[in-house]
């Protein structure tokens, strides 16, 4: 069996701090299993800038020129994590047989790929890179993460857990990929939808080496929010059921008020009135903002604009 070549995509976004290394690391690794027959001689290494503000492109375009396998794609501006993996997939979907992409801190440890190459020499066209355990996580960052997979699953997407962005997909799952037209893109979610065989390489994350993380709680709480309203009409639903409650308890407090009035025991108050208008105007808020989210996003797609936009391609 011939080898694969192979498309290891990274997206960058202010690395800075810590491209070099990165690049050193994958270097050496990636030329170790050309000389074990693992991959192909032509494989290359593409780093996708994210519209960075520091001199991530100027780092990406000085290793480019003085390595032939490192490929440089630069976009017009910051469109986001998953989108600068589309353009670096996308860009290169007819030249290579497999493509696997990992963040430029190499927290995900690339010593797993050897692993994922041999999964897909044995006719996995996917193969997740899953972490093993949390245990370098602190307690609240461990609890969070664990809770958003354990939420997603129980809404309904197919979400492999413990799984990132690390993986591994062949041409023809990426060639499906690109049928999936949708702006808010969520990998996580979308990847397992496409079916084909799959198999899971476990593995131990690592410590940052340098710079800072790209995902602080703000970020990831936007982009779980972002995976549960682009896969999910649960909270829609749950509205609805919520809904359906509020009527109830709407319903108990309409026959106490007659009772009361009945027996003559109605008395004007300022509690029995705000509480209740307090509790629904609020519920109503949070519904109209929920459905909101939704109309948002229809708007988004509806507009088809595209995910990302290619300025510049260094080594192509």
């Amino acid at each position: 069996m011939n080898p694969a070549r192979l498309l290891l995509v990274i997206p960058c976004y202010n690395e800075e701090a810590i491209l070099y290394r990165t690049y050193a690391k994958l270097n050496t690794y990636y030329n170790g299993i050309k000389e074990q027959g693992l991959i192909a001689e032509d494989s290359r290494i593409c780093f996708v800038n994210d519209g960075s503000r520091d001199k991530t492109w100027q780092i990406i375009e000085e290793l480019a020129a003085k390595d032939a396998s490192v490929i440089g794609v630069g976009l017009s501006r910051n469109f986001g994590h998953q989108s600068a993996i589309m353009a670096g997939l996308e860009q290169h979907v007819n030249d290579y047989d497999c493509f696997i992409t990992i963040d430029a801190d190499l927290q995900d440890d690339i010593n797993a790929i050897t692993a994922m190459i041999e999964k897909h020499r044995e006719g996995a066209r996917i193969v997740y890179g899953v972490r093993s355990d949390r245990s370098s996580d602190s307690w609240f960052k461990r609890s969070t993460a664990e809770g958003f997979y354990v939420l997603m699953q129980k809404m309904g997407v197919p979400v492999v857990f413990n799984h990132a962005d690390f993986r591994l997909m062949d041409q023809r799952v990426l060639k499906e990929l690109g049928n999936f037209r949708e702006i808010n893109m969520f990998l996580r979610g979308i990847v397992p939808l496409i079916g084909f065989k799959n198999e899971k390489v476990f593995y131990s994350r690592l410590e940052r080496e340098a710079g800072e993380t790209k995902y602080p709680l703000s970020k990831m709480l936007l982009f779980a929010w972002n995976g549960i309203t682009s896969f999910s009409t649960f909270p829609m639903r749950l509205v609805l059921y919520f809904g359906f409650v509020n009527f109830f308890i709407a319903m108990l407090i309409v026959v106490y008020i007659l009772f009361s009035f009945l027996i003559g025991r109605t008395v004007p108050g300022w509690t029995s009135t705000m509480l209740p208008l307090t509790f629904f105007s609020g519920f109503n808020m949070m519904a109209l903002g929920l459905i909101g989210e939704y109309i948002g996003k229809i708007y988004e797609e509806v507009k088809g604009r595209p995910r990302y936009i290619i300025e510049k391609i260094v080594n192509e």
